[in-house]
């Protein structure tokens, strides 16, 4: 797939094309959908199948204040786009003078001139032009002027929820990654680079990865299990995301305990990937509501060789994740907590069907 950046950049032998619009932060199901249907459409009328996106998120830019985090860079939306099979990606830079362009001339300029559409295909609730003024409906209306079809697509519904980013930030808001996994049909992913800690995992025999998010993390603190690829390895692990109360710190880190792992990967590139909504006993208390702590030093040890060993008893049975994470909420007694172990993909379909590290 080409990856165009900037209408200059755009070339004459993509034209005509069929275009899918749209932010597509996160490439969730509903997204896929609308770039299948882009990439259907334009095999069958033998003209190249293209992806019209923004960055950065126009919201970052019209209402910085309120700008939605997102669920992921713009490189691991590119790289799940390529997967779906388009010939081109076309990413125009939003910027205030862009976002004054009415709706009519973005249509005539943008869609008809220099992508030459036949046809273009959004979601329901796609706007576009100066002020959001530009409906899914005005889309139609223009497209009978400049000679496109406008492919309309209706809400995607999973178990009665319609998908959506929205949707997505509020169940990773909640911990809820494996609601998020269902909307996004792959695993939440968080990319980083490692760096150093203080060194004290490597003293009491559990060394970690301290991961520098590549930007904003809105996965609620907790416990997770996850999937780490760096390089051409993989490896299962437990990650720590939040604050580490045991040490009485403040930073936010994301720590993960990588099984059979040394942790000498100063500077690597670690993308996480949480495929889990299982759920584990855990304790908390007025300090540190709904976290696991351990004492600090030995106890420390202790709780994480615990945290592996539950780990490693649970049978790997098909279908089901061994890795438990904790969800983000008020936390019970331990002793009147149960456990939970949600149907998952086999491991070998989570490594190799999913691109972890594109």
């Amino acid at each position: 797939m080409r990856i165009l950046r900037g209408l200059q950049s755009y070339p004459p032998e993509l034209r005509p094309s069929v275009t899918a619009l749209g932010v597509f932060d996160g490439i969730h199901l509903a997204h896929a959908k609308i770039l299948a249907t882009a990439v259907e459409r334009a095999r069958a009328r033998g003209i190249a199948a293209v992806v019209c996106t923004f960055d950065p998120h126009p919201a970052t830019v019209l209402r910085p204040e309120r700008a939605p985090a997102p669920i992921a860079t713009l490189e691991e939306n590119l790289a799940r786009i390529t997967v779906i099979g388009p010939d081109a990606t076309l990413v125009i830079p939003f910027t205030l003078e862009f976002s004054r362009m009415e709706a009519e001339t973005f249509v005539g300029e943008v869609l008809a001139k220099t992508l030459g559409v036949r046809e273009v295909v959004v979601g329901f609730n796609h706007t576009f032009g100066r002020g959001a003024r530009g409906t899914a409906a005005l889309l139609e209306e223009l497209g009978e002027r400049h000679g496109f079809v406008t492919h309309v697509l209706p809400p995607l519904e999973v178990n009665g929820q319609t998908v959506s980013s929205s949707a997505i930030r509020d169940a990773l808001r909640e911990g809820d990654v494996g609601l998020a996994r269902e909307f996004l049909g792959h695993p939440y992913r968080v990319s980083g680079t490692v760096r150093r800690g203080a060194g004290r995992g490597r003293t009491l025999g559990f060394p970690t990865a301290n991961l520098r998010p590549d930007g904003p993390l809105i996965l609620a603190a907790g416990v997770y299990a996850a999937r780490v690829a760096w390089e051409e390895a993989r490896a299962d692990a437990v990650v720590n995301v939040g604050y580490r109360p045991t040490f009485g710190e403040d930073q936010y880190w994301v720590e993960a305990y990588i099984f059979d792992f040394s942790g000498d990967e100063p500077d690597h590139r670690f993308p996480l990937a949480h495929p889990g909504r299982d759920e584990v006993p855990r304790c908390g208390g007025p300090e540190t509501p709904g976290r696991r702590r351990h004492g600090g030093g030995p106890a420390t040890a202790a709780g994480v060789a615990d945290d592996r060993a539950v780990n490693e008893r649970t049978p790997p049975v098909p279908g089901r994740l061994a890795s438990p994470h904790v969800v983000s909420r008020p936390p019970a007694p331990l002793n009147a907590q149960r456990v939970r172990w949600a149907k998952r993909p086999d491991r070998t379909h989570d490594l190799a069907a999913l691109p972890l590290d594109p």
